[in-house]
């Protein structure tokens, strides 16, 4: 009878500690937009806010940020890309950002598959700027988010809490 109880108190102890891991768990998510025939898709984990404070706090100002959670964020395009002034070939890449007030960096990492927390600056393919904006709402959950602008043109923003950073694509011919 003994063991009876051990198995029940162990099994409300793991349940207990599931529901309390996976209350704060990042989910995994995706973006994907057509541009000029091409598709270009990214593949992140989405944080929630959770009633902390995200930018300039949780996101550290001036320091790389993994966008997103879990696993690094991986961008895969089918044709060669400017993203911002960057010109990036088809392929997959992690992409990384440096976050500030006024201004964000993206970085183009060509390593993918890595954990968050292992970023290798000496694999970066390059950097660009990203434009930023104060949103009127909280945005609650990360969102990356591909958009078609017409022709071969077209944006990638990360949002998230109250700021938008983004930067235009361009599909390279």
């Amino acid at each position: 009878m003994l063991r009876f109880y051990w198995t029940v108190l162990i099994a409300l102890l793991a349940t207990v500690a599931f529901a309390q891991r996976s209350r704060y768990t990042s989910p995994p998510a995706d973006a994907g937009v057509t541009i000029a025939g091409k598709k270009i898709t990214v593949e992140y984990y989405a944080p929630s806010a959770h009633g902390r404070k995200i930018m300039g706090a949780l996101v550290p100002y001036g320091q790389v940020w993994c966008t997103g959670a879990n696993w690094a964020t991986k961008l895969t395009t089918e044709a060669d890309l400017e993203i911002g002034g960057l010109k990036v070939p088809a392929g997959s890449y992690s992409i990384w950002t440096v976050p500030d007030a006024k201004e964000w960096t993206l970085i183009v990492n060509r390593e993918t598959g890595q954990f968050h927390l292992n970023y290798d600056q000496s694999r970066d393919f390059g950097r660009t700027r990203m434009a930023v904006k104060t949103l009127p709402s909280l945005v609650e959950t990360f969102k990356v988010q591909l958009s078609a602008a017409g022709g071969d043109k077209g944006s990638l923003a990360l949002i998230w809490e109250n700021t938008e950073a983004s930067v235009p694509i361009t599909v390279l011919h």
